[in-house]
């Protein structure tokens, strides 16, 4: 008896996929289990880390669009720094701070 496409649509689809995908992990030895547990391991411990490394800029993004003093730069404070240091003016006008 052949299923219908709408059977396996939307979310009858993914109950299906996940129903075939348990069934087949339950089949499985406990070796076996145990072996796709490891390699699984393998392949997302950088996935784990590269999350982990991000996170810091997951809170400059978060709070970019949050807190909208992130954005506010006072442009008389970076006159009054550049104007004490020794730059010609030729290379501050280069710099864009002339």
């Amino acid at each position: 008896m052949m299923q219908s496409q709408g059977d396996l649509s939307g979310i009858g689809l993914f109950s299906h996929l996940k129903q075939v995908t348990e069934s087949k992990w339950e089949s499985l030895t406990d070796r076996q289990k145990t072996y796709i547990k490891k390699g699984w391991g393998v392949l997302t411990y950088k996935w784990r880390w590269q999350i982990a490394m991000n996170i810091p800029y997951l809170v400059i993004f978060l709070l970019d669009r949050t807190v909208p003093a992130v954005h506010q730069f006072d442009m008389g404070l970076l006159a009054s720094i550049t104007s004490k240091l020794p730059i010609p003016a030729f290379i501050a006008s280069w710099m864009g701070l002339g």
